[in-house]
């Protein structure tokens, strides 16, 4: 049991910066050490607010707040701020509070508001797509740039957008569907590809937009209002490309389909029984919600068109087959603050997830004056372009330079800095040697920059310092007082004896209780035996004499222990509280006899009512450790600035 002092101080992480105060006076030492008015003014609102269930007045609080920290001080005497399990859990506590002190919050705010905006409109569009191979040197990217070029030339001039996306796009769909992707969403495409056509205007061409992929050239035909989101179920019939016979086939079958649909056959049985989409023929042909652009155009256009709950469309072909669609259920886009958590998760899947960062690494060169020596980073694209980052002579060519390399924060990081870090990263799915070295310099100037912000955290935030400050502190009680208290308390048999002798009376009971064991045997033999054994037994060695002297107890005896007052145990309260119930014996264990004592109104021993005295020793544990506490560390309370201490 706990006491109620870590209640008050109980981690409660907020957002919200707190306003730096540029006078924080010293309001009490503790053993020497100053206790700021910032820090005391923090935790007693934080946790001392108008609707606490427990609200202390400022003195009450003191008095708790002081106890805490002694406790405090006391935990790092006995050096268990030095050991490994508290320097690994506050580790971990750290890792998790600095993340969002690590990235630009303003941007990742707008990402997600920016998202949840495209999600309220869909774009139809179609692209033409000239790939970049995934080691492109610049000879292929310069072809490839100059092919999109001559492909927008062609473009404005006046050619179809289909026909030419037939001819040169490198999508493999657009030789069928002339590059046409029909209505997308926010998240449907890669994240460039999807911010170009939500800012290019209706019935014209976008700019040239390079994707993992390639270069893109996109036309967005019309916008719409979000439809939402649907649940269909759907019957399949599957063709195949090229082959009349089998497409002659799925039509007439499909067809037949829909003509037992509208006579009143069940929809589900059917596509049950008949749909060869055999992931959802098993759910009566049910498909997941799904919304715009998550299904082929043919298949989504269909669906969307069904108005009324209940609806059934006509037979609809796509690129896979034959379908009847049957609308199940509708629903219109939530509320910002009902999807954010699915947004975020969306977010950090996608190539926006690192805008927040990539914004705040430039905040960061900024307010640090990030300095980059260029032409001593030209040496490296020297020594990198005929050789691989791993190769022996790269790495021992690149450990003879020492010029200065870049410089943040009044702090200087050389060419052997950078060279030892290359060592230890060479790996880089990148095969041109200044593209190889800028994504190592980047990544390397990012950890740099970020483990140098992850130690400035506590000068520039105060909240941040106050929280890490909780941490440490209450990952500090907890194991002193374990250790000083509730640990002791519970391993301590003489000191719980001799604590419930001195404080007998204050265990009485208000009725009588009968300590003692309902014994049931499963026949007359074994109850004879067990009588037998328990009348040549100490009480506390009952159990395990009959445990060791009847073959296979467990399976003809069975022991009930305990106290027992009238109502828990019908053989008790037959036997000794001479209840009128009729006692019905078990079946399976007929016979059954007690052994034990009244005690009426007083407890035997502390044993009787462990859990009791254990709570109150650990009480007169704490108050005594309390006092052994404020004897040893010096408390100085500064009682005038103690008055200027802002409460809520």
């Amino acid at each position: 049991m706990k006491p109620s002092v870590i209640r008050i101080f109980a981690f409660l992480i907020f957002a919200g910066n707190l306003v730096a105060q540029t006078n924080d006076p010293v309001l009490m030492t503790i053993n020497s050490k100053p206790v700021l008015r910032s820090e005391f003014e923090y935790i007693y609102n934080k946790n001392n607010t108008n609707n606490s269930l427990d609200k202390k007045t400022l003195d009450e609080y003191v008095d708790l707040f002081v106890n805490f920290k002694l406790k405090v001080e006391e935990a790092e005497a006995q050096g268990i701020d030095t050991t490994k399990s508290f320097i690994t859990e506050l580790a971990g506590y750290r890792s998790q509070l600095t993340k969002p002190y690590l990235t630009d919050s303003k941007v990742d705010d707008a990402v997600l508001q920016e998202a949840y905006n495209r999600m309220k409109e869909d774009v139809d569009v179609s692209h033409i797509l000239i790939r970049i191979p995934q080691n492109a040197t610049p000879a292929d990217t310069l072809k490839a740039w100059n092919t999109i070029q001559s492909v927008m030339k062609r473009l404005q001039k006046g050619e179809d957008f289909a026909k030419v996306a037939r001819e040169v796009s490198e999508d493999p769909s657009a030789a069928e569907n002339g590059g046409h992707i029909g209505y997308i969403s926010a998240f449907r495409t890669v994240y460039p590809f999807e911010t170009m056509a939500y800012n290019t205007a209706v019935g014209s061409l976008s700019k040239v937009v390079r994707s993992a992929f390639g270069y893109h050239i996109i036309k967005v035909h019309a916008r719409r209002n979000s439809l939402g989101e649907i649940l269909v179920a759907h019957i399949m019939k599957f063709t195949a490309k090229d082959d009349e016979a089998t497409n002659k086939k799925a039509k007439a079958e499909i067809d037949s389909l829909y003509q037992r649909i509208l006579a009143g056959d069940d929809f589900g049985t059917l596509a049950e029984k008949y749909s060869q989409d055999k992931g959802s023929s098993v759910k009566k042909g049910e498909l997941p919600w799904f919304g715009t652009g998550r299904m082929v155009p043919e298949f989504e256009t269909a669906a969307f068109a069904l108005k009324n709950i209940g609806d059934v469309s006509k037979p609809v072909q796509s690129a896979y087959g034959w379908h009847i669609i049957k609308l199940l259920d509708k629903k219109g886009l939530d509320t910002f603050d009902n999807v954010k958590a699915d947004l975020e998760r969306r977010v950090k899947r996608d190539e926006r997830a690192n805008l927040g960062k990539e914004s705040f690494l430039r905040k960061l060169k900024a307010e640090y004056n990030y300095q980059l020596i260029k032409p001593n980073l030209q040496e490296f694209y020297t020594i990198a372009t005929n050789h691989k980052l791993s190769d022996s002579t790269f790495i021992a060519e690149a450990a003879k330079l020492s010029k200065p390399l870049f410089n943040f924060a009044g702090k200087n990081y050389s060419q052997a800095d950078f060279a030892n870090y290359l060592k230890k990263n060479s790996s880089s799915d990148l095969s041109i040697a200044s593209e190889m070295i800028d994504q190592k310099l980047n990544a390397y100037v990012e950890s740099e920059l970020m483990a140098f912000e992850d130690t400035q955290l506590e000068k520039k935030y105060d909240d941040f310092r106050f929280l890490m400050n909780e941490y440490h502190d209450g990952i500090l009680l907890f194991d002193v007082s374990n250790n000083e208290v509730w640990e002791k308390a519970s391993k301590d048999i003489e000191g719980l004896a001799k604590y419930f002798n001195e404080h007998k009376a204050d265990y009485t009971w208000k009725e009588p209780h009968y300590k003692g064991r309902v014994i049931w045997c499963k026949d007359k033999a074994t109850f004879k035996a067990a009588k037998s054994i328990v009348s040549k037994s100490k009480n506390d060695s009952i159990d395990k004499y009959l445990t060791s002297r009847l073959n296979d107890s467990i399976q003809y005896v069975k022991i009930e222990k305990g106290l027992f007052v009238k109502g828990d145990n019908k053989v008790v309260d037959n036997e000794i509280f001479k209840t009128k119930d009729k006692l019905v014996p078990s079946t399976d264990y007929p016979y059954v006899f007690l052994v034990g004592k009244m005690l009426n109104n007083t407890p035997e021993d502390y044993t009787d009512v462990r859990g009791l005295v254990t709570a109150d020793y650990q009480e007169f544990l704490e108050k005594e450790w309390i006092k052994a506490l404020r004897a040893k560390y010096p408390v100085v309370i500064n009682q005038a600035v103690l008055k200027t201490v802002k409460q809520n």
